[in-house]
């Protein structure tokens, strides 16, 4: 199945191509405009392809309200005792700073965009101009929203955490119907941080087939292992939050990457992309030269013309220049052509 190549400013998502990797910043620039833009430029150094923020505010997200699941009672939580409102504000990058986050991110060679929440903050976004949008995974059952994005022509990647499969059919249907014919899903577990039991990367091919359209991983596990495997599965955009360093806290910051591990994400996950090359079992033209280690049958005793071969003046070793050893039961027994010196490589002349 080739699928259709998306165009992401100066990135081309595609199975020709490396992965896009994007760095989300999320909520952990702390409220300050000075430790975004460290972010984006320690993303930019290291070396990933894409810069995403999130384009909300806690009026837009929720009410404030301390009852019910709008307080998170879960003691699990990373967020334990908070509501979602305060959350929220804590988590928000304020609107005015979208514009100089975004020109430090282009300035710095990457491609900046954003996960819009509701209607206005698409109108907000569409007048930034950025080239693709983001659907989270709690968003992907918002129809009037997925609508809006849709009508915007843009690429859209949408994550698929916390929903079945005929939720997302559902959700691929609604962007199609509005416009879309640009869509990367992304394989996603919603928990955070989530385990690598419970990412199940073998999903990806599955949900290639089944939507016809390219794959990646949203992935909130520790490191980059799952991430790069995913890429050998058809992954070809891969999310990662991230941060300067997790000891200065932040609302994502216990399942985010710091600049050592982006960095090894983009090598490795190039690394494994050009690994994959095609189904191949011939001898590369680069591996001709490895054939002389191959073993051999050769004369390890000095022979006389018209002596016999035997185990004991004929072995199979290395190098690899004479008869292959699949042929060593025939020649015992024959006799010697000539004469040999210990070291010399047989061939069928020889006998």
């Amino acid at each position: 199945m080739v699928l259709n190549e998306i165009k992401i400013e100066g990135f081309t998502v595609s199975d020709k191509y490396k992965p896009f990797i994007v760095a989300e910043m999320s909520g952990n620039h702390n409220q300050s405009l000075e430790k975004a833009l460290e972010i984006v430029d320690a993303a930019a150094e290291a070396g990933a392809s894409g810069l995403k923020i999130q384009t909300y505010t806690a009026d837009t997200m929720t009410i404030p309200h301390n009852k019910g699941l709008f307080y998170i009672d879960d003691p699990k939580s990373l967020w334990h005792g908070k509501t979602l409102f305060d959350l929220y504000q804590i988590a928000y990058t304020p609107w005015e700073w979208h514009q100089p986050i975004f020109e430090r991110a282009r300035k710095k060679g990457l491609i900046p965009f954003s996960t819009p929440f509701d209607s206005s903050s698409v109108d907000f976004l569409e007048g930034l101009d950025i080239p693709v949008y983001k659907i989270a995974s709690f968003e992907n059952k918002d129809w009037p929203l997925l609508k809006k994005v849709a009508s915007t022509g843009k690429p859209i990647i949408m994550s698929t955490g916390a929903s079945n499969l005929s939720d997302i059919a559902e959700s691929v249907a609604i962007l199609s119907e509005a416009g879309c014919d640009q869509l990367i899903l992304l394989k996603c577990t919603s928990t955070y941080p989530a385990s690598p039991e419970n990412t199940n990367l073998l999903t990806i091919p599955h949900m290639r087939e089944m939507f016809n359209c390219h794959i990646g991983l949203s992935d909130h596990t520790g490191g980059i292992g799952a991430a790069v495997a995913s890429v050998a599965l058809g992954a070809r955009v891969i999310e990662k939050h991230f941060t300067i360093s997790r000891t200065e806290g932040g609302v994502d910051s216990a399942f985010s990457i710091e600049p050592d591990e982006l960095r090894a994400l983009v090598v490795e996950s190039e690394r494994a992309f050009k690994a994959l090359g095609s189904i191949r079992y011939d001898i590369l033209k680069d591996e001709e030269a490895s054939l002389r280690f191959k073993r051999s049958i050769y004369v390890v005793q000095d022979i006389r013309k018209g002596e016999k071969f035997t185990s004991k003046n004929v072995r199979i070793i290395r190098p690899g220049d004479g008869l292959e050893p699949k042929y060593y039961d025939r020649i015992l027994g024959k006799a010697a052509s000539s004469d040999f010196e210990r070291g010399t490589p047989l061939t069928w002349e020889n006998i």
